[in-house]
C-alpha cells in the first residue's frame, strides 16, 4: 500500500503549498479538495489546470483522490445534497459531481470520493432517500464510465449510508465497475463495526481508503495513535487481500497546524 495526505486540512495554504509541504513530509501521494479554496471545478481555467499539474510532478507526488465530497463553493460540508427535497439543489450536487470526474480526467487522477447521499430529515422517508440517491447516481454513472474515472462512495455516520450493510445493500442497485467504496476506517469504527474484519468483507468493493483515528466512537478525526483503532491489524488485513492502493490520512480538524499533523501520522505510520 501506499500513504498519501488530503489537503483538507491545509485549506489555510494554496494547493500547490500544500502539496509542496506534503511531499516534503515524505507521503507518496495527495488527494485533493474539489472545493474551495483548492480545486473547485468552476474556479479552475486551463492555466490553473496545468499549474497543479506541473506542481505534482516538481514534487513526484500521484493523487490518491479527488475528494468531491464537501460543496463549500455551494453550501457546506454535506449540503447541496443527493437527496434535497429540492430537484434543483440536487442537480447542483449531480453537476458538481460530474465537474469533478471531468477534472479527474484532465489531472490524471483514477477515482473521486462522494458523500453517501446525505443528512436525512425524519420527515421523509428512507426508502425515497434512498430512491433519490440511485437516482443521483445513475446521472453521473455514464460520464464516469466514458470517463473511466470511479466514483467512490464514503459511508458516514449519520449520513443516509452509514453502516458496511447499508452500503452493501445499496450497491445491489447497479452493476458497474466504476461505482465502488472509499473505505473511511474511522467512519466504519464509529458506528461500532470492526475495520478490520471489513476489509475482507468488503474487498470486491474498496478503492481507496481514509484513515484518521477515533476515540469512544465519537466522529472526530484524530491522528493516528491518539485514538483507539488497530491500524496494525487494518494493515495487515489490507497486506491480506493484496492491496496496493492508497491509504490517503485524513485530518481535516486539524487546520490550524497540518504540517504537524501529518508529520506526526507519518511518523506514527512508519512506526508500525
Amino acid at each position: 500500500m501506499k500513504f498519501a495526505f488530503s489537503t483538507n486540512a491545509f485549506t489555510n495554504y494554496s494547493l500547490t503549498r500544500s502539496i509542496e509541504e506534503i511531499s516534503k513530509i515524505g507521503y507518496q501521494g495527495v488527494e485533493i479538495m474539489c472545493d474551495v479554496p483548492h480545486a473547485y471545478p468552476p474556479n479552475l481555467n486551463e492555466n490553473k489546470i496545468n499549474e497543479i499539474k506541473n506542481s505534482l510532478s516538481r514534487n513526484k507526488l500521484q493523487i490518491s483522490n479527488l475528494n468531491a465530497f464537501t460543496l463549500f463553493g455551494l453550501g457546506d460540508t454535506y449540503h447541496p445534497s443527493w437527496i434535497e427535497n429540492d430537484k434543483d439543489a440536487r442537480e447542483l450536487r449531480i453537476k458538481h459531481t460530474i465537474d469533478c470526474i471531468n477534472l479527474a480526467e484532465k489531472l490524471g487522477a483514477k477515482n473521486i470520493s462522494v458523500e453517501p447521499g446525505g443528512p436525512i430529515e425524519m420527515s421523509t422517508s428512507r426508502n425515497k432517500y434512498l430512491e433519490l440517491f440511485a437516482s443521483g447516481i445513475r446521472s453521473v454513472l455514464p460520464q464516469a464510465e466514458k470517463k473511466q474515472i470511479k466514483v467512490l462512495i464514503e459511508p458516514e455516520p449519520e449520513l443516509l449510508l452509514e453502516s458496511s450493510t447499508e452500503f452493501m445493500d445499496f450497491m445491489k442497485e447497479f452493476d458497474s465497475e466504476y461505482l465502488k467504496l472509499n473505505f473511511d476506517i474511522g467512519h466504519f469504527y464509529c458506528v461500532n463495526e470492526d475495520p478490520s474484519a471489513l476489509i475482507l468483507k468488503l474487498q470486491n468493493f474498496i478503492e481507496h481508503f481514509h484513515m484518521a483515528d477515533i476515540k469512544n466512537r465519537k466522529h472526530f478525526h484524530l491522528i493516528p495513535g491518539h485514538g483507539s483503532i488497530d491500524f496494525r491489524t487494518a494493515f495487515a488485513k489490507m497486506d491480506e487481500i493484496g492491496y496496493d492502493g492508497y491509504v490517503t490520512v485524513e485530518l481535516y480538524p486539524y487546520k490550524e497546524n497540518p504540517i504537524g499533523a501529518a508529520l506526526e501520522s507519518m511518523n506514527y505510520i512508519n512506526s508500525i
